[in-house]
């Protein structure tokens, strides 16, 4: 057995399938993710297919593919060690699917929704993601979650409210279950200029709560020109975790 298979089969054994991979990656910034939900729509993936640019492969559980909105808030963003000063706390929503590059699982992203143009317009040119400035709101009432995302820029307008309130306690996802295989995984890929780049983060394994949601408005799906899942979505919440992020670097997986 290599050193990378007995790794994998380690971190499999934790209960981290799709956790980093790649050592060579620092992980230089910290961040805090808060009042945080996950939708989860199934998917034919015969439709979802062709939005998924090469050379990713899109990912499929149990002959289904899954598009995921993801709503949450990044409080302390900034480089590891840095004053409290020069970190940054807003909100995101993202769209999302599940890929596999090179063998290794990952997700893919076909927008993010952030609260401030120049925050978006970096992200944008620093990742090569779609990212777009929107106006967001979040706000807490008793246990529930209200968050609201309207896109102020792009071609088409898309927006995204919902009102989610978490129930029960934390437990953590088995790695084989289905919410382990949706939301367990650490690395993103970016397809840019013919190349592939991957960013990885570094957390605890999720603690998530069923939750009650309403969703308001959603217009995400139709903004980025995909299949519009029909029925009510899987939803999960996280009200709190640590994460530390990498750079963005190239992925030569061949």
């Amino acid at each position: 057995m290599s050193r990378r298979e007995a790794t994998e089969r380690e971190r499999r054994r934790r209960g981290r399938r799709s956790g980093p991979e790649t050592p060579w990656l620092p992980f230089p910034f910290s961040m805090t993710w808060r009042d945080g939900a996950f939708f989860h729509w199934p998917v034919d993936p015969d439709r979802l297919r062709p939005h998924v640019p090469a050379p990713l492969d899109l990912e499929t559980r149990d002959g289904r593919a899954w598009l995921s909105v993801v709503p949450f808030v990044l409080a302390r963003t900034g480089l590891r060690g840095s004053p409290p000063a020069a970190r940054l706390t807003f909100p995101e929503v993202n769209l999302r699917t599940y890929v596999t590059c090179g063998g290794l699982s990952g997700l893919y992203f076909f927008s993010i929704d952030l609260d401030g143009p120049l925050l978006a317009t970096a992200a944008r040119y620093a990742t090569g993601v779609p990212c777009f400035h929107a106006r967001q709101r979040v706000a807490r009432v008793d246990d529930r979650i209200a968050f609201a995302s309207a896109r102020r820029e792009g071609d088409r307008p898309a927006a995204f409210e919902a009102v989610y309130r978490p129930r029960g306690a934390a437990s953590r996802a088995d790695h084989d279950s289905l919410a382990g295989w949706l939301v367990e995984r650490r690395r993103t890929f970016v397809p840019r200029g013919g190349r592939v780049y991957v960013a990885e983060i570094s957390h605890d394994p999720w603690p998530l709560k069923r939750a009650d949601a309403t969703i308001e408005a959603n217009d995400l799906f139709a903004a980025a020109d995909l299949p519009t899942p029909s029925g009510d979505p899987r939803v999960s919440y996280c009200d709190r975790l640590e994460i530390t992020g990498s750079v963005l670097r190239r992925f030569d997986p061949w």
